[in-house]
């Protein structure tokens, strides 16, 4: 899922799980409780009753589940009124609704202390009618909280038909949003995994409080879930009341269509993905054939300019999988922000881009490394070349210069082929054996890693060429005393030749210590 980049982000906490049922208020109102009296617990009247009880064993704590309307005569207590005193913080606990009791038969009246009890945590005590039988209670309000369940799924199940109908047209987050903003009077927002907006719909008003998070309203949020994968949330807002279990229901059927949206958009984003990557590849290969312009313009990419080729590769020790899906989704961001009309495409093992000749590769490249945070790649990039002919030579520039540069300057190097020097005459040879011929003749058994004074020895041979035979310069970076370099070129000069008095040896050893940095190329 794409988010609008001008869209700002929003941080939004979901309301938690909405119960289905019907609140403890709205059960006063049947007709078998229009007698009813609440002596307690009136700002618990919003609690939701799920399930019926009746108490009549002494008991019955171990019984009892939450959300439940507990009905009594107070029979198990008519012996001991003190555990009354406990019984509301009790059933509370347990997360109970109410409890409705008949007085005057087992019990006269109820403790001063249990109801105060009750006021203080929000519990609803109700006084029942003795004429009412509890299996009228019983029958009424469970057929009640059947019909609203029934009413809940008839209207989920008609908004789901809806809402697939339009994945099934073509539709996509924008016209699921309004469906959902249509269906239930409010503003609806889809959000991707980040909090990026990317769709919305309802009242102008609305929206805009919804996307400044306003605290003057009411919120719920449900996820959108797809293959195990946590792809964002639809957010609906309102500002004339919360919304009820049955606009949850709808949004919870929204948010897995939107989560076949986001399946269907990424099946089709995968298949473009891989036929814009062996387009480009056979392009940088010299495989295009004709039309290559016209096609390129159909991925929105121009060939036909001045252009550069960059090539991004992982770095050694990296998760390749999950790197290279990352790597790709960096370089997409990048490349549109520098060059809407440059091509973008994920090899099995690299990432290439073609951009504009006026692009500034180097930051372009350093800002998709610095968006990849557990991983490193190095790049590599090319001359400018004029049209897509041109292209396979400037891929092959591209990709030494970034091995190249790795060799050279270590993992998440940005190289550019013209800036290699001597390794890009050397990374032309195509026969590397010959290279590694040529390495052993010259540096003798000094071209192996085996024995440590050996690797040692390189080292000096190399600051000095490097400093030009200082041996003052040499000494002072290699920590050597004087005299100690000038034991140790005495043992260099037996070992490959007076390289101190031969211009043409110390030329063929500098190669050859350039050919041993390039090693694995």
């Amino acid at each position: 899922m794409t988010s609008d980049p001008a869209a700002p982000a929003m941080r939004l906490a979901s309301t938690g799980t909405i119960l289905h049922g019907v609140s403890v208020g709205e059960v006063l109102g049947v007709s078998t409780l229009a007698d009813a009296r609440l002596i307690a617990g009136r700002s618990g009247l919003d609690r939701i009753v799920q399930r019926l009880n009746v108490m009549e064993v002494p008991d019955i704590l171990a019984w009892v589940k939450p959300h439940e309307l507990l009905l009594t005569t107070g029979y198990p207590l008519r012996n001991t009124p003190q555990s009354l005193d406990r019984l509301v913080a009790d059933l509370d606990e347990r997360g109970l609704a109410a409890l409705a009791i008949k007085l005057g038969r087992y019990l006269d009246e109820l403790p001063e202390e249990m109801v105060e009890q009750a006021d203080r945590l929000g519990f609803p005590l109700i006084l029942l009618p003795n004429d009412v039988g509890f299996d009228d209670i019983l029958n009424q309000v469970l057929t009640d909280i059947l019909n609203r369940q029934a009413g809940r799924l008839a209207r989920a199940e008609e908004a789901h038909r809806a809402l697939v109908q339009i994945v099934l047209a073509g539709g996509g987050m924008r016209e699921v949003t309004a469906e959902v903003a249509g269906l239930l009077d409010v503003a609806v927002a889809a959000l991707d995994s980040g909090d990026g907006i990317l769709a919305t719909a309802g009242d102008a008003e609305r929206v805009a409080a919804l996307r400044a998070n306003s605290p003057d309203g009411h919120y719920a949020v449900v996820p959108v879930v797809a293959g195990g994968h946590h792809h964002g949330r639809i957010v609906a807002y309102s500002d004339s009341g919360p919304l009820t279990s049955s606009d949850v229901s709808i949004l919870e059927r929204a948010a897995t269509v939107a989560a076949l949206v986001v399946t269907k958009q990424e099946a089709v984003t995968a298949v473009e993905s891989k036929y814009r990557a062996d387009f480009l590849r056979d392009v940088l290969t010299g495989r295009g054939g004709t039309r290559v312009a016209e096609r390129a313009r159909s991925f929105g990419w121009d060939l036909e300019r001045q252009v550069s080729v960059l090539v991004a590769e992982i770095d050694p020790d990296a998760d390749e999988r999950p790197a290279q899906d990352r790597m790709l989704a960096a370089w997409q961001s990048a490349v549109r922000r520098y060059d809407p009309r440059g091509a973008v495409a994920g090899f099995s093992h690299e990432v290439v881009a073609v951009v504009g000749a006026g692009v500034d590769t180097v930051r372009l490249a350093r800002d998709a490394l610095a968006s990849v945070s557990d991983c490193t790649f190095s790049t590599g990039m090319s001359r400018v070349a004029g049209g897509a002919d041109l292209l396979p030579a400037a891929y092959g520039q591209a990709l030494k210069a970034a091995r190249v540069g790795r060799q050279l300057h270590g993992a998440g190097a940005v190289a550019h082929f013209d800036e290699l020097g001597v390794y890009r005459l050397l990374s032309l040879v195509n026969d590397t054996e010959e290279l590694h011929a040529f390495v052993r003749e010259t540096l003798g058994s000094l071209a192996g890693d085996d024995d440590v004074e050996n690797a040692d020895l390189r080292r000096t041979l190399q600051v000095l060429l490097e400093t030009n035979l200082n041996v003052a310069e040499t000494a002072r970076r290699l920590h050597f005393h004087y005299n100690t370099l000038r034991y140790r070129i005495g043992k260099l000069e037996r070992m490959l030749g007076n390289f101190t008095e031969d211009a043409h040896l110390r030329l063929n050893l500098t190669l050859a210590l350039h050919v041993l940095r390039m090693r694995g190329i």
